[in-house]
C-alpha cells in the first residue's frame, strides 16, 4: 500500500502541474456528450495520470472520466476525475479538486482529493485515519453530530434531482440546521476537515465518488447510498456522505421517501 500511496501522490502532482497553469486563464470550452464542460486541463491533467501508472504500475486497470476504462476487471483498479468541479474550474471558483481513487476487487481502499490550486490534499486508505495538508493548516477529524437540527448540509446542485427524488431530498432539507450549495468533491473534504456533516448527490459516476469513500471513513464517516448501501461500480448515483454515521437512519428514511 505504501507504494500505491506514492504513485497516487506523484499522479496528484503530475495532474496538478497540468491544472495550475491553466486556472483562470482563457480556455476554450467544449461540449461533451452529456453537455458539462471540458478543457484542457481535464483532458491534460488525466493523460498525465494515466502516463505515470502505466509506467508504474502497468498491471493495473484504470477507469477515467476523459478517457474511459482500460482493464475494468483487473484486481487493482485506478478511478480517475481529473476535474471534479469543472464548472467551478472554468469560471475560476478553487472548489474543485483532482480525484484519484484505487479499488481493489471493486472496493475502494485508496483516495485521494487534491486541491491543485490551494495545496490541500486528503489521502484516505482503507484501516487507517485520513491524512490531510494544506499551507493553512488544518486537521482530518470528523465530529459529532448526533441529530439532524444540529447538521449542516452540502449538496452539488438542486438540478441533478428529477420529480421524484427532488421531493425526497427538500424533506431532508427541511431537517437540518443549514444548506450551502456547490463544492463537488470540496464539500466532501470539508467533511473530512469536521466543517460539514451531510453531503447528499444523485446522479454520480464511480469517478466521482470512488477517492471519497476511504476519505470519509477514515474519519469515522460514512459513505453510502441512500439506502445506507455500500457504493460499488455498478451502484445507481445516488450518493449520502456522512461525517457523524448516527446520522444514517433518518437521512436514509428521508430520502427513500
Amino acid at each position: 500500500m505504501e507504494q500505491f500511496i506514492a504513485v497516487a501522490e506523484a499522479a496528484a502532482d503530475a495532474a496538478g502541474a497540468v491544472i495550475r497553469p491553466l486556472f483562470r486563464s482563457s480556455l476554450m470550452v467544449e461540449a461533451k456528450g452529456d453537455f458539462s464542460p471540458v478543457t484542457e486541463a481535464d483532458k491534460g491533467a488525466e493523460k498525465a495520470i494515466r502516463a505515470l501508472l502505466a509506467e508504474r504500475l502497468p498491471d493495473h486497470g484504470v477507469i477515467g472520466e476523459e478517457y474511459g476504462a482500460d482493464r475494468p476487471d483487473a484486481e487493482w483498479v485506478w478511478v480517475l476525475d481529473p476535474i471534479d468541479g469543472t464548472r467551478a474550474f472554468i469560471t475560476g471558483r478553487p472548489l474543485f479538486g483532482c480525484l484519484i481513487a484505487l479499488l481493489h476487487k471493486g472496493v475502494p481502499v485508496l483516495g485521494v482529493i487534491d486541491q491543485p490550486v490551494t495545496g490541500e490534499r486528503w489521502i484516505g486508505v482503507a484501516g487507517r485515519p485520513t491524512t490531510f495538508r494544506s499551507p493553512l493548516g488544518g486537521k482530518a477529524q470528523g465530529r459529532a453530530c448526533p441529530s439532524l437540527d444540529q447538521a449542516e448540509l452540502s449538496c452539488t446542485s438542486p438540478d441533478m434531482f428529477d420529480a421524484v427524488t427532488g421531493p425526497r431530498f427538500e424533506s431532508l432539507k427541511k431537517s437540518v440546521r443549514r444548506v450551502t450549495w456547490g463544492g463537488d468533491c470540496y464539500s466532501y473534504g470539508l467533511i473530512a476537515l469536521g466543517l460539514v456533516d451531510i453531503v447528499v448527490d444523485d446522479t454520480m459516476k464511480p469517478w466521482d465518488w470512488a477517492a471519497l469513500v476511504p476519505v470519509i471513513e477514515g474519519v469515522g464517516g460514512s459513505v453510502t447510498d441512500w439506502a445506507g448501501k455500500p457504493l460499488r461500480l455498478d451502484s445507481a448515483g445516488d450518493v449520502l456522505a456522512l461525517g457523524d454515521k448516527r446520522l444514517l437512519p433518518e437521512a436514509s428514511r428521508l430520502l427513500l421517501g
